[in-house]
């Protein structure tokens, strides 16, 4: 019997090579993703590379909270879970909403994995040995690093507080590697440095997601940018799949792995105990474990 993998944001780009890469490696996989028509394909060309059982599709817009409720849910109800690669991310050029009402960056880059990997804490238990895997990013390091309310002070600059939110995400992500350890669920990040995807195509060409005073180097920047994201889905899918995979990792946990597939320091603010327990202090206020499910963080 196969083991189990979920990937979310699978439907395309990194995610989509990730779930091919892991169904290679005889998992079922199952990705989520928004779309059922891009699911359908996506399935189709996770297929042609299985060696194990088939693949599956289910529709989870993961920017509503309750969505990913349900999607808890219904992985929960098919049993023990070996991998969880939270993929999803997105950056918006304009500041928005979610259904919940909270801004929209913070929400999908850390409150919904967030979310989700407290809900299946007991499946990944089940399944263990199992891994998690949190996809980051290099724009960390141009995040404020503050953490005392949702959205920084200041204006909305959609590089930065996609940054401010990946940066959230890891120091969670680190945060529950200490708590899981010798519970037999390892955790792991992934940077899978830079790709052309959806996200990279839609907003990274206006100067309007830094902040005015980076708008001055804005062609430059620019040139930085497009040489950032020049890279293959599939070459940036692998930190994922080797963090969610390879025996090398085997009783290791709270990695960060890096484009060049080994482990690299973190990013600076990841680590800090103030930043981590007001992630944490957000994180129970804004997404909270309703029914009672995972280890409540402490």
């Amino acid at each position: 019997m196969s083991q189990r993998a979920v990937v979310t944001a699978g439907t395309g780009g990194i995610g989509l090579e990730t779930a091919k890469g892991l169904a290679e490696r005889g998992f079922a996989v199952t990705v989520v993703g928004r779309n059922a028509e891009r699911g359908a394909i996506a399935i189709e060309r996770i297929t042609a590379v299985a060696t194990g059982a088939a693949p599956h599709f289910v529709a989870a817009d993961l920017a509503s909270l309750d969505q990913v409720r349900a999607l808890a849910a219904h992985l929960a109800a098919e049993g023990p879970l070996s991998v969880l690669v939270n993929n999803v991310g997105a950056m918006f050029a304009q500041r928005q909403q979610t259904v919940d009402g909270i801004e929209a960056s913070f929400a999908v880059n850390h409150l919904s994995p967030y979310l989700l990997t407290e809900l299946l804490l007991d499946q990944l238990r089940a399944g263990g040995p199992s891994r998690i895997v949190n996809v980051t990013s290099a724009a960390i390091k141009a995040a404020k690093r503050t953490f005392d309310a949702v959205e920084p002070p200041g204006g909305y600059y959609g590089f930065h507080w996609y940054g401010r939110a990946k940066l959230a995400n890891l120091a969670y992500i680190l945060h529950l590697a200490e708590r899981l350890r010798g519970t037999g669920i390892t955790v792991f990040a992934a940077d899978p440095g830079g790709a052309a995807t959806d996200m990279t195509n839609g907003t990274m060409t206006s100067p309007k997601i830094v902040s005015p005073a980076l708008r001055l180097l804005w062609p430059l920047l620019r040139r930085a940018f497009e040489r950032s994201t020049d890279g293959t889905a599939s070459d940036a899918a692998r930190p994922s799949i080797f963090a969610a995979t390879d025996a090398s990792l085997d009783g290791q946990t709270g990695l960060l792995i890096g484009p060049e597939i080994r482990p690299v320091p973190a990013f600076r603010g990841a680590t800090d105990p103030q930043a981590i327990e007001n992630v944490l202090r957000l994180s129970r206020q804004l997404a909270p474990l309703r029914d009672g499910s995972g280890i409540q963080p402490r």
